[in-house]
Order: C-alpha cells, then structure tokens, then sequence
C-alpha cells in the first residue's frame, strides 16, 4: 500500500512572511497499528508465537530506554540506531552554565540502510484533503 499525502500551500521554513508561498507534500496517517499488530504479523512469517514475540518487544520496550538513560547508543544494525538529545536555553559563559538549562531529553531515531531503503522506495499516492 502506498504512503498517502495531501498537498498544504505554505510558506518556505525559515524565510519571511514576504516569501512567495510553495505547495508541499505532508504524509497522511492511513490508521495504527499495535503492539499486538505487530506481534502477529511478524509471527505470522516466523516460528514464533504471537504471545513469544509479545514478551520479546515488552523487553525491548524496557530495555531500550535503559540503555539509553545510562548515556549509550543503541544500534540495530541495519535497521537504524537511537540516541539521546538535549533541548535548553543557553548561558552567556561556560562557567554559568548548569544543567537546570536543560529543559527536555528527547530521543533520535536515524534510520539504517535497511530502513531507509524501505522508505525511499515506498509508493507515493496523492490524496484530496
């Protein structure tokens, strides 16, 4: 199934109010899928059980963050690798500089090879809003 998207007409990012506007692309959601979802489909193609796989990406689910507030990052080969980033206000000196500016931890994902293969190669289809 393609990745549907619907057409907006904006202004560029960035540039002034003044810009010329551009129409833009925005992907549009088709549904969710679970947890459950998941687990099905991926023992529908294994010998797993749904119910093996379920408590496999529970932890997953409780590992990853883990790992992730211990400082590291977590690589899944060709699939991508997540990692931590920090968001905050700024102080004038390095000596003024404490952690209270950190407003917000956040986590990144960066798609492998594998993953982002997948995603260059997906089918586009334009929708009406």
């Amino acid at each position: 199934m393609p990745i549907e998207y619907t057409l907006s007409e904006r202004g560029k990012p960035g540039a002034p109010d003044t810009a010329a506007k551009k129409f833009y692309a925005t992907a549009k959601s088709t549904g969710e899928t679970t947890v459950r979802g998941i687990a099905e489909r991926i023992s529908s193609i294994s010998t797993v059980s749904t119910v093996d796989v379920m408590a496999v990406m529970e932890a997953f689910f409780q590992t990853v963050p883990q790992e992730l507030a211990e400082g590291r990052i977590v690589r899944f080969g060709d699939f991508g690798s997540f990692r931590t980033t920090l968001r905050g206000g700024g102080a004038d000196t390095e000596k003024e500089f404490n952690s209270s500016l950190i407003t917000d931890v956040n986590v990144s994902f960066t798609p492998g090879r594998l993953f982002d293969q997948h995603m260059q190669g997906a089918l586009l289809r334009r929708v009406e809003k």
